[in-house]
């Protein structure tokens, strides 16, 4: 079934549209950004237990609040795969910014806002939950994250759900209700993974996560702009669960981060050569911006001042810039 806005009068479109988003998946509050939509389909069909609606649409917020959920469909998952246009998904504290090629997973029982910045199509993929198996707890790991579409097990989801939505009308009701099966199936699956992958209480796959977390740190360690919220988008995890990443090993994230700038700094400062590199400059190009921090650190860990390090391992000062660090801003931190 296809419905557009289309043919309206254009003071009539923002209403029915509306009308039209939430009938088709469930109760939501739909805010348009543009004056006159200038477009608004929606093709929808069933597969089973499986809605599989296509939506193509200019730039607009929907959300799904709190006094939405109280009027029904909190029962369902919704899986977006986009093809067009870019997209945040904010959902449990966590964003995901969803491009051409990935997809999300938002959960009806609770709030969550889908912006859309530009015109876009995308297929969502309207599933129960009790037909997926899953507890709670691994549904809330997989909501306002992102999912690629292109590698590994989300890859493979992602072909075979563009795939069935492609080919959806041609099925008959048998065939259609097996693969809706198997989708739903496929879709347990990568939900579980997920969680797996976020789940503290799952030591093997936190470990993996930490070492993933500490690699992405370490490549970007001389960037002082670096700081615990982007470590976590990076890694579609939430800040808290960053931390007890951390806290699990007895440090923080900041303690860490330091402890690792610092001994890129100590091992620099002791490179020979015909004079000591320059104590300011090898700071900024570890991530540090704050003289007084660098100095108070460096003699914490290492028992005295980055030039007494210097003249300990024999080396000449250098000339020019000395100690001094610009800026003032400290490094990461995290509790």
């Amino acid at each position: 079934m296809e419905s557009t806005i289309l043919p309206l009068p254009p003071g009539e479109r923002a209403g029915y549209w509306h009308e039209l988003v939430s009938g088709t998946f469930i109760p939501l509050d739909v805010r348009l950004h543009e004056p006159v939509p200038s477009a608004g389909t929606i093709t929808s069909r069933s597969l089973g237990p499986l809605q599989i609606s296509e939506v193509e649409a200019g730039p607009q917020t929907v959300d799904r609040s709190a006094r939405r959920i109280a009027q029904g469909g909190e029962e369902y998952l919704t899986v977006t795969l986009q093809h067009r246009g870019t997209a945040r998904l904010t959902q449990d504290g966590r964003q995901a910014l969803v491009e051409p090629g990935s997809f999300t997973c938002s959960d009806a029982g609770r709030p969550y806002r889908r912006e859309q910045h530009d015109a876009f199509r995308f297929t969502a993929f309207r599933v129960h939950k009790t037909s997926l198996g899953v507890s709670d707890d691994d549904l809330r790991a997989a909501t306002g994250t992102l999912f690629d579409g292109v590698s590994g097990t989300s890859g493979l989801v992602a072909a075979f759900l563009g795939r069935l939505a492609r080919q959806a009308a041609g099925f008959d009701p048998h065939t259609g209700h097996r693969l809706a099966l198997t989708a739903s199936d496929l879709l347990a699956l990568l939900v579980r993974e997920r969680r797996g992958r976020l789940d503290p209480q799952a030591p093997e796959h936190a470990r993996a996560m930490l070492t993933r977390v500490q690699e992405y740190v370490l490549l970007h360690l001389g960037d002082p702009g670096l700081c615990p919220e982007r470590v976590a988008a990076a890694h579609h995890v939430s800040v808290r669960y960053l931390h007890r990443l951390f806290h699990a090993e007895g440090t923080t994230l900041g303690r860490w981060v330091l402890r690792e700038r610092l001994e890129r700094c100590r091992r620099e400062l002791a490179r020979p050569g015909r004079a000591g590199p320059a104590v300011g400059a090898v700071a900024q190009r570890w991530g540090f911006v704050s003289p007084s921090h660098f100095s108070r650190a460096f003699r914490a860990a290492y028992g005295m001042s980055p030039r007494e390090w210097q003249a300990a391992a024999g080396l000449p000062p250098a000339g020019g810039s000395g100690d001094r660090v610009g800026g003032s801003a400290g490094p990461v931190t995290g509790a």
